[in-house]
């Protein structure tokens, strides 16, 4: 989607379709859409008052001008109490518009800049989350769909208007933020939509050389016998029933000093995980396409750092594998050693992620990083406690936590704290390891982190479960059915906000 900011009157704007985002309970419209509601001989207060359109959140009326103005349609989109306003309320409002406006067969649509109190955020922030509900709102994946009929083509372009000119250059910054963050998420949607016979092992490693194209980034591939000789025994374990062969990828951003400290991330990116020996019920299976997801968000953040030209160094790690059943496969009870040179007793094979994910921590702490972020679907747990709704976050440093905390929550994904108290590694304790990688029922996200825990080193480290939000059931007003992204956004805000 093309992205514009533009200043101009109300009145004069030529556009298939005008946005004009509205409050709940006002007495009187928006200072802006006044103008136009004069110029349309009090149209829009008429609406107000007959209560066909009272401006509760994500509430759309259509109205067309025939000919009043230069604007074709003018949409008015609801976003509640004016009291009650968020960021997250107007990019709702914008993924309703884009959805409505593709609805009457319209390329585009211009939006108002709304009249928002300061306590939202600045105009900057603003105008980030009205384009990154925009694109986010306009998403669909049609790749492998061959009924024409059904193929409609997205919005070619969304524009900001600015009614008054001293804010422009802080809405250009925004929107440019937001069309980064929005087709960041837009792009892990599309790598978890994916199938597993398209999106394999060697397909997300294309994906990074691509991503490696980019300024300021470099990439390597560690292949197994890389694996071997490091000692990788997690990641080479978790592979040994595929044929796909594993892939570990370190992509690396710098964008600031050389003797920065670097923030890295390690994703976990299973592109289809069976559960292997201890296979998975055939009941939506097919989602765990989606396994990947903390990978492909790496990915993408790694990818915006160096878009957004952000001053510090940032590191990705990805490591890469099937799960699957096979002659070769490890089975309960086997014993693996991992990179740290601890040993694990794999007592079921479907808790493939944090073996993974313990050898990228292990390698990360070997990178003196300021801090490292894991990001993972990784536990069912965490999707009996937390719901739809809410990230599972938990780790060591309370600065870190807080700054992931306030990036979820100005990203419009939030997180929510789990203990990580020493007292649950009782759970996972093991006769004949050091350790077993599932501690029971009870706690089952608390102990996922804490056998995480056991592999990070001295650094700040945090680690967040996405299996609550990776996949929605139903589609919502920017989020899509399938594959969210949810926790990109997070990530980059994070990144954003450090910088």
């Amino acid at each position: 989607m093309n992205i514009q900011v533009k200043s101009g009157e109300i009145t004069k704007i030529t556009t298939e379709v005008l946005v004009c985002l509205n409050y709940e309970k006002d007495k009187t419209l928006d200072k802006h859409i006044k103008t136009l509601d004069r110029t349309l001989g009090g149209q829009l207060t008429d609406l107000h008052k007959s209560g066909e359109f009272q401006g509760k959140p994500n509430q759309t009326t259509l109205v067309h001008m025939n000919g009043k103005v230069s604007a074709k349609r003018v949409l008015l989109i609801g976003v509640g109490p004016r009291e009650d306003l968020t960021l997250d309320r107007l990019r709702q409002a914008m993924g309703i518009a884009s959805k409505r406006v593709r609805q009457v067969k319209a390329k585009g649509f211009t939006c108002v800049m709304p009249d928002v109190p300061k306590s939202v955020g600045q105009t900057e922030l603003v105008a980030q989350a009205l384009v990154e509900g925009a694109i986010l709102g306009d998403y669909r994946f049609m790749e492998y769909r061959t009924d024409s009929s059904r193929n409609e083509k997205n919005l070619q372009t969304c524009t900001l208007l600015v009614p008054q000119g001293p804010d422009l250059t802080e809405v250009k910054e925004g929107a440019n933020r937001g069309k980064v963050l929005g087709e960041a998420t837009c792009f892990v949607r599309d790598l978890c939509n994916h199938p597993a016979n398209v999106m394999k092992p060697s397909r997300v490693v294309a994906e990074a050389k691509k991503i490696a194209r980019e300024s300021k980034i470099r990439l390597k591939v560690l292949e197994k016998k890389d694996m071997e000789k490091l000692g990788m025994g997690g990641l080479l374990g978790v592979s040994r029933g595929s044929i796909e062969p594993p892939a570990f990828i370190i992509l690396t951003y710098s964008g600031g000093r050389s003797t920065q400290k670097p923030i890295v991330f390690v994703g976990k990116t299973v592109t289809f995980d069976s559960g292997g020996i201890s296979l998975k019920p055939s009941e939506n299976m097919e989602q765990m396409k989606a396994d990947m997801t903390g990978g492909a968000e790496v990915l993408a953040t790694v990818r915006s750092a160096s878009r957004l030209k952000l001053p510090m160094n940032v590191i990705g790690i990805l490591p890469v594998t099937e799960n699957m059943p096979g002659g070769r496969a490890t089975k309960p009870g086997d014993v693996l050693t991992m990179l740290s040179g601890k040993t694990v007793e794999v007592q079921n094979t479907d808790a493939e992620g944090r073996l993974i994910l313990a050898d990228g921590l292990a390698y990360a702490s070997r990178l003196k990083p300021a801090c490292v972020i894991d990001i993972a679907t990784l536990t069912g747990a965490c999707v009996v406690a937390l719901g739809q709704f809410a990230i599972g976050m938990l780790g060591t440093d309370e600065s870190l936590k807080s700054d992931l905390r306030k990036a979820g929550d100005g990203a419009g994904e939030r997180v929510w704290e789990l203990p990580l108290w020493d007292e649950y590694f009782e759970q996972l304790k093991s006769d004949v390891a050091d350790m077993r990688n599932i501690g029971g029922r009870g706690g089952g996200t608390i102990t996922a982190a804490l056998f995480l825990k056991q592999f990070i080193g001295e650094y700040p480290w945090a680690h967040l479960d996405i299996a609550s939000t990776d996949w929605s059931a139903s589609e919502r007003a920017y989020v899509p059915k399938g594959p969210t992204g949810i926790g990109t956004r997070l990530l980059i805000q994070f990144l954003l906000n450090k910088s």
